[in-house]
């Protein structure tokens, strides 16, 4: 599984609920969720910002999609349709006007959307193949973006939509990822070209070599240290720069992990995304790095940016096992449930502990500040149980959070979501007919409903967002001639995660 580089085809296939947050430790613990799915199927997320509304703010880059996205911290989702079919939106950031702008890269446009939704667009006047990106906002109150098309440029737009453009001196650069550096400058990756550029608000352009060759920069952000950090996507190393130019490389462990975006985190470290080794990493501004694996198995890990919330929030892009809008939490308390795993309305045991004395602890359905799945009080100790039945969502592995009301403290607890079959009624004779609802699948998953004794297809049925099949939605049959009397079993199979439910029915 490959990044899509759309324009150079170098690689194929490529606030609500707002609490004082702890100060976060360099030991500090992490919990990775399996995601909040987006509502679009195969909509292929992939920029991230962190917007001031208060909400993370995403492009849904898959032509036929073309929309951005809006996610509360509580993992709300909201869409809006760019007005260009097939745009392709790309890079996003929060701009100096309270908006939101982004890049289109086959419509060669920019974007803006204001936080209530309304979205205009500015034509990038070398339209001919110009493929913009990267966006930012610069320190002069305008938005800078990668042009990396077949006429590599620097575009700046104003807020009231004019288009300046500075032809980068190497040519075919594949300019792509830009971000606003510590001096008052813009700096950006070059893929094509293996150079970090630096252009100033005037528009004079130095670039500076890659040591290790064609290792294709990507995304890139200004650190703590007082210099640039940036991903090697082919050279699978994260690069750091100095503003005087001087670059340090740091090999990621994992080879060919497929490094793209990068983001300062709340820590005081960079992490960023490793799309091919599905996992995400930490480098500290020493060069030590950790990378952590995702829940969602092949999800394709993109754009990276820390949250209103104190939190990272990353883009999962795959099609298929991806798809979601991932959250890195830092937990500062301790949370267990029992069982480990359970379909639907399973009862649930959660256990918690580190917690400030006596307060109120509150368990979210997905989350911080989501439905109220369980409340408990803590005791002296700042230790609780309490019990809460599992949602609906969707199958495979996710996390519960469980957040004291007083002190903010965050604990975790890792669960699986199994699939369940349920048959109303659950008997009578042949010819009969019966509903069939299903829990726990896939995202948007085809699911075959069958009879095994005999052997009969009982009809597909697609699972919605969060893997429920049920009322208008349901599946109903009738009970196949040739059903020997007595219990039966009727199976749910999965077409993509392979969940397989099996319910019975006594045929009279």
């Amino acid at each position: 599984m490959l990044i899509v580089n759309r324009t150079t085809g170098k690689l194929a296939w490529i606030a609500a609920f707002l609490l004082a947050q702890p100060v976060i430790s360099m030991a500090q613990q992490i919990a990775v969720s399996s995601g909040y799915p987006v509502p679009t199927p195969s909509a292929e997320p992939n920029g991230i910002t962190a917007g001031p509304d208060g909400a993370l703010w995403f492009t849904e880059s898959y032509p036929d999609t073309s929309k951005i996205g809006r996610i509360t911290t509580s993992g709300l989702i909201t869409e809006y349709p760019a007005p260009t079919p097939q745009s392709d939106p790309w890079g996003i950031t929060a701009g100096p006007d309270g908006a939101l702008w982004f890049t289109e890269a086959v419509g060669h446009k920019i974007g803006r959307i204001t936080t209530a939704g309304l979205i205009n667009e500015y034509p990038i006047p070398n339209t001919v193949n110009s493929g913009p990106y990267g966006i930012t906002a610069g320190p002069d109150g305008a938005l800078w973006f990668t042009l990396s098309g077949s006429h590599s440029r620097i575009g700046r737009i104003t807020t009231g939509g004019v288009i300046t453009e500075y032809p980068t001196p190497t040519a075919h650069d594949d300019s792509e990822g830009i971000t606003a550096g510590p001096d008052g400058a813009l700096w950006f990756t070059e893929g094509g070209g293996n150079n970090i550029g630096r252009i100033t608000t005037a528009g004079v352009i130095t670039e500076y070599r890659i040591p290790t060759a064609d290792s294709f920069p990507l995304g890139i952000t200004a650190a703590p240290d007082g210099a640039l950090w940036f991903t090697e996507e082919t050279g699978n190393k994260i690069g750091r720069i100095t503003t005087a130019g001087v670059i340090t490389e740091y090999p990621i462990p994992t080879a060919n992990s497929l490094p793209y975006g990068i983001t300062t985190g709340p820590d005081g470290a960079l992490w960023f995304t490793e799309y091919n080794a599905n996992r995400i990493g930490r480098i500290t501004t020493a060069g030590v790095i950790t990378e952590y694996p995702l829940l969602t198995p092949l999800s394709g890990p993109a754009g990276i940016t820390t949250g209103p919330d104190g939190e990272l929030w990353l883009t999962e892009f795959f099609q298929t096992s991806g798809n979601t809008i991932g959250e890195v939490f830092f937990t500062t308390a301790t949370l267990t449930v029992s069982p480990a795993s359970g379909a639907y309305k399973t009862t649930l045991s959660f256990t918690g502990s580190g917690f400030a004395p006596n307060e109120s602890v509150q368990i979210y359905k997905s989350g911080v500040g989501s439905t109220v799945l369980a409340s408990a009080t803590a005791d002296s100790s700042g230790s609780f149980t309490v019990s809460g039945l599992v949602p609906r969502w969707r199958y495979g592995p996710r996390l519960f959070l469980g957040v004291g009301q007083t002190s903010g403290k965050l604990g975790a607890a890792s669960f699986s979501i199994s699939p369940l079959l349920s048959l109303k009624p659950t008997s009578g004779p042949v010819g009969s007919t019966v509903t069939a609802q299903g829990f726990g699948f896939g995202s948007f998953e085809k699911v075959n409903v069958r009879w095994l004794n005999p052997k009969t297809l009982l009809g597909p049925v697609t699972a919605d967002v969060n893997g429920t099949w049920s009322g208008s939605a349901a599946k109903k049959f009738t009970v196949p001639s040739g059903a020997p009397p007595g219990v039966n079993k009727v199976g749910g199979f999965g077409e993509i995660t392979k969940a397989t439910a099996l319910a019975s029915f006594t045929v009279q």
